[in-house]
């Protein structure tokens, strides 16, 4: 903002109405705090999909873990079972790969390659125009200095010289302060047409794939229920063979 680290050359005049700076440190905060929620979101979407990849990547691991298990040899159906499962693992990690390749390159990527890379010149304009106030004060001191002199013809002269390297500073001043007061409210006030785009392709990326998992889940059902037995005489039949583990001498009581 408009930050004055010394109070030495500082003009008795106004140059800068209050109403005006007000205005534009308010514009200016706006963006700063939209420049921090943008990275703040894509950070998240980009532990999202870390996450996400690492859990499919996972069961993966998983399913080709329980295929290589002693217990695959023994038995036809754990085996069958297995490599259904394990079908389906790998159907899930190919789809999460596409959604998260999707989501990187119309959500993560253009969050911060593209509307995340307007705030550093943003930030740098801002910087030019503090610059530029700067210069309009200390010389417009310099200005107020010699007309309250007596006005010897020495004084004149350099009364004269002042107000003309004054005029070119304040007009650069005034320039670049209308720029970014014109600009900033229209580049914050068009944040939405940009976000949009993104977070539809975000959330069809996410229908698409929720899509495709209840199919992938429902054919593994489908495989898993072949033996016919209802729910409820699985369960009956899980619960049996755990009283018999925990009927074994090795497993300690609770």
């Amino acid at each position: 903002m408009s930050w004055i680290p010394f109070k030495i050359g500082q003009p008795k005049k106004q140059i800068v109405p209050k109403t005006v700076e007000r205005d534009f440190e308010r514009e200016y905060g706006k963006l700063q705090q939209l420049e921090e929620q943008t990275r703040r979101l894509q950070k998240d979407l980009k532990k999202s999909t870390d996450a996400d990849l690492a859990m499919s990547k996972s069961a993966v691991k998983i399913s080709l873990d329980l295929l290589s298990n002693p217990l695959c040899e023994q038995d036809q159906d754990f085996l069958n079972m297995v490599t259904a499962l394990d079908t389906a693992m790998k159907r899930m990690d190919a789809f999460n790969q596409e959604k998260v390749n999707q989501i990187q390159k119309t959500v993560i990527e253009p969050l911060k390659n593209r509307f995340g890379s307007v705030f550093p010149s943003l930030n740098m304009a801002v910087k030019r125009r503090e610059q530029a106030l700067q210069d309009y004060r200390r010389l417009q001191a310099k200005v107020e200095k010699y007309e309250e002199k007596e006005k010897t013809g020495p004084v004149l002269a350099k009364l004269h010289q002042a107000r003309e390297e004054l005029r070119p500073v304040r007009d650069d001043f005034e320039a670049k302060n209308k720029q970014l007061l014109d600009e900033m409210p229209r580049f914050y006030n068009s944040r939405l047409d940009y976000f949009q785009p993104s977070f539809e392709s975000l959330i069809r990326a996410q229908v698409v794939y929720y899509s495709e998992m209840h199919k992938i889940f429902g054919d593994l059902t489908q495989q898993l229920d072949q033996s016919g037995h209802p729910d409820e005489q699985r369960e009956q039949e899980n619960e049996a063979k755990l009283s018999e583990l925990r009927a074994l001498s090795i497993v300690a009581d609770d």
